[in-house]
């Protein structure tokens, strides 16, 4: 069995993910005449797997294999999965973001004012993945809560200070189409996000 074979396998296997692979399949992506060919190579990719204690396994479900996590791996995985920020940020939730690091201290219903509708489910949602918090109370009637970003929201965005952010003069809204716009900004604010 050739090296190259061997990456191939395990290639696909990455690529296909949960829905798995047949031995079949494998074959005819490869475009070898012999199962036994891939069952050779999915058995010596298991045992180097084994041998070098990766931290990835060949899985076979049924007559399909896939690449699986290591069970004894479980509460490290189970920890990353409660990491407030996994999961990702919703479009609502990205846009809120967006206005209130630019716009702190600010209320939600100069929120909802900008956007143009209700932004609870989205402010909410920031919160509880650490981004934003109460930054005191507005004076006066109803006393309504300031938002503002978080130290987490600078060091999940990779900036030393909110002096960091592209300034909207950057990020070129100055086109007339205001949706195009929007998704321009969004677009960049996320590329933040990314890096």
């Amino acid at each position: 069995m050739d090296a190259e074979t061997l990456a191939k396998i395990e290639g696909l296997l990455f690529v296909v993910g949960d829905e798995g692979i047949s031995i079949s399949e494998l074959k005819d992506l490869i475009e070898l005449e012999d199962e036994e060919i891939i069952e050779t190579g999915l058995e010596r990719l298991k045992q180097d797997m084994d041998q070098t204690n990766r931290g990835i396994r060949i899985a076979r479900l049924g007559n399909r294999f896939r690449l699986t996590t290591k069970v004894e791996h479980a509460p490290l995985y189970k920890k990353l999965a409660a990491s407030p920020i996994q999961g990702g940020l919703s479009r609502a939730a990205l846009e809120t973001l967006a206005i209130i690091a630019y716009k702190q201290p600010i209320t939600r219903v100069e929120i909802d004012d900008i956007r143009g509708v209700k932004s609870d489910k989205a402010i909410q949602s920031l919160s509880s993945k650490l981004l934003i918090e109460e930054q005191g109370r507005v004076v006066g009637t109803g006393r309504a809560i300031l938002f503002g970003t978080t130290q987490y929201f600078l060091d999940h965005f990779n900036l030393e200070t909110l002096e960091d952010l592209p300034s909207l003069s950057e990020l070129d809204l100055t086109n007339d189409g205001l949706e195009e716009d929007t998704d321009l900004f969004f677009e960049q604010f996320n590329q933040l996000e990314e890096e």
